[in-house]
């Protein structure tokens, strides 16, 4: 059995978790719903982001949201973009040509400075805070804080905040796999545990979203699983990511019919968040 889920004292579980948080009012508004009635567990949020305040301050409202910060480092989108929080210089490798942070991960480590991307992730925990979040975790927005060169300053500032770096012991994205396993290693060596496994939303058409859901929640592995969700209500998001507006809004109707927690029950699957895991990383 795996350290977390042995702390937590079952077989198989689930945490359903809702990135992008701060990045669109869809995005705000679906998790915010979904979590009120108990469907999803926890989110993060992306400080830079244009909606951030609007999180903050629902969070501060009610500080049994559990959520965390998505460390940001690249702004992805063709048109709607956001900027570093700490710096405006180009010398920092935080500034592309047209003043927003990198679009992708292969242009941020090859401007990586890593010592102003160090800054600028600290500046984001430290921002979340001043609006009054008390982040239970930090995770990575397009892998960019599961770089190698920021794997340490990635589980420093959670460690320093008290707070769940979410590194997943089994995943196939990290940009450099070998640094990866020798990081979740050395947490594992000092009785700090992670998340086993990780799902995402699936980008899949319509008349697929149902039974992939199904599919996904019924074949989970043993262990504590990580759901990487991306849900959105209809609103701003359309006009986002036309692309990527349909499965995120598909995502959020079928938790939001309690499908998923259907599922998870008559499956035998533990529902967990964040929360509940930092006592292990006190």
């Amino acid at each position: 059995m795996s350290p977390l889920a042995a702390a937590l004292g079952v077989t198989r579980a689930v945490i359903p978790h809702v990135d992008d948080l701060g990045m669109c009012h869809a995005g705000n508004r679906a998790f915010l719903e979904l979590a009120a009635r108990g469907l999803v567990t926890c989110g993060s949020v992306m400080v830079p982001c244009p909606w951030f305040r609007e999180m903050a301050e629902a969070g501060v409202a009610d500080p049994s949201l559990d959520l965390g910060v998505h460390l940001t480092l690249t702004s992805e989108w063709r048109h709607y973009r956001w900027r570093a929080v700490s710096t405006t210089s180009r010398a920092s490798g935080l500034v592309d040509e047209d003043g927003f942070l990198p679009r992708d991960l292969a242009t941020l480590r090859r401007m990586l400075v890593p010592e102003a991307v160090e800054a600028e992730l600290r500046a984001q925990v430290e921002l979340a805070r001043a609006a009054g979040l008390r982040p239970t975790h930090l995770d990575a927005h397009m892998a960019g804080a599961m770089l190698p060169e920021l794997l340490a300053c990635h589980v420093a500032l959670a460690r320093e905040i008290g707070a769940v770096a979410v590194l997943p012991r089994r995943i196939n994205f990290a940009p450099d796999p070998q640094a990866y396993e020798r990081c979740v290693a050395a947490l594992d060596a000092a009785g700090l545990p992670l998340p086993d496994s990780i799902r995402g939303t699936l980008a899949v058409p319509a008349e697929a979203t149902q039974d992939g859901y199904r599919r996904m929640i019924e074949t989970l592995p043993d262990g504590v699983t990580h759901l990487a969700l991306h849900a959105a209500m209809p609103g701003d998001i359309e006009a986002i990511t036309p692309d990527h507006a349909g499965w995120r809004i598909r995502e959020y109707e079928v938790f939001a019919r309690g499908d998923v927690a259907e599922w998870c029950r008559a499956s035998g699957v533990g529902v967990f968040g964040y929360r509940e895991i930092t006592q292990f990383w006190a």
